[in-house]
């Protein structure tokens, strides 16, 4: 059996392959409200009719003003859980999980009238407002707000949850000594609101559900973190509860003098297989992986856990199909609607 094609359980959740949709954001909600359309029903169960074991929902915010545009999806209200859960359910049909990212964009929400972040520091560029710090009453509300959102993805029948601490999103911007500049104690431990976020997370969901985290374990701008940096704040972020991370890297700023690596192939696997050696944790490795053998190289060379294809995907719903047709063709179950065709 191909890695690639093979099982895999985290926890409570059983998984029938080791392929990741990363959540990309569709900015499809015309009605500015965080509700799932019919456009993001077609979106996501045509991957689970394409054979993708987890399919992570887009980032959707815990408050309006989280959203990074207002086409966005949210989860600040119980009125927002029927969308979901008929998503869920559609998906749950063909085989597939499905999960969900919750964030907030922090200083990047550009349509917020006045966006928030740790630090009044804006996102450079003239597309970017200048935000407001948090007051540390409103830290540890936000942390309230990710519990908030990570409950009612449960009730819509969520297989897992992704928290977002990469891309320059909230979270991240707390992390980062580049936009963390307090003095209260979440300037001193910028590790703080993450952990925070990640303990209230886990106390609303089931305790076999696996929970997992996005990082980017490399900053590219001047004066960014490096690996070593990121390994110490996941070490931090596991012991808090996170039983999976999902490594990528930038977001925070624009590219540094020192450049970024050359988005080849794979180019991100040296960062999973980092932290998975380091800390002894499942990672799901992301970034140009959507060449089956590369995939499988991925998996097969102890790099990774689960592979996660993005662009890829975009381009063909059927990605999953495709790629174990390619690699062990004996293995496939397409849906028996097109069996036809293979």
């Amino acid at each position: 059996m191909a890695l690639l094609s093979s099982p895999l359980q985290l926890k409570g959740l059983t998984l029938k392959n080791r392929i990741v949709m990363p959540p990309m954001c569709q900015y499809s909600v015309d009605a500015h409200d965080g509700t799932p359309t019919d456009w993001h029903f077609v979106h996501y169960v045509s991957r689970a009719v394409g054979g993708t074991g987890l399919i992570i929902v887009e980032m959707t915010d815990v408050e309006p003003d989280g959203r990074i545009s207002n086409g966005d999806l949210g989860l600040w209200s119980d009125e927002q859980i029927p969308a979901f859960s008929r998503i869920v359910s559609e998906v749950h049909k063909y085989g597939s999980k499905i999960g969900i990212q919750i964030g907030h964009a922090g200083r990047k929400a550009e349509d917020a009238e006045v966006p928030v972040s740790a630090s009044a520091i804006a996102f450079p560029g003239s597309r970017y407002k200048m935000p407001r710090a948090l007051t540390t009453e409103e830290v540890q509300a936000m942390v309230v707000k990710f519990a908030e959102s990570a409950r009612r993805a449960v009730e819509a029948g969520m297989d897992t949850i992704e928290i977002h601490g990469a891309h320059g999103y909230l979270i991240h911007q707390f992390h980062s000594p580049l936009t963390n500049k307090r003095d209260d104690q979440y300037g001193k431990d910028p590790a703080l609101f993450g952990v925070e976020v990640i303990q209230a997370v886990k106390k609303v969901i089931p305790a076999d559900m696996p929970l997992i985290m996005r990082v980017s374990a490399v900053e590219y701008v001047d004066g960014g973190y490096g690996l070593a940096y990121s390994t110490e704040l996941c070490r931090r972020y596991k012991e808090a509860g996170v039983d999976v991370f999902h490594l990528s890297s930038g977001g925070e700023g624009p590219i540094g003098s020192a450049g970024r690596p050359g988005v080849h192939p794979g180019y991100q696997v040296p960062l999973a297989r980092a932290i998975k050696q380091a800390l002894d944790v499942p990672v799901i490795a992301v970034g140009n992986l959507d060449d089956a053998k590369l995939a499988e190289a991925t998996l097969g060379n102890g790099d990774a856990d689960l592979i996660a294809v993005g662009r890829g995907m975009l381009r063909d719903p059927y990605w999953a199909i495709h790629a174990i047709r390619a690699l062990s063709p004996e293995e496939l179950q397409p849906p028996k609607q097109y069996g036809r065709a293979f």
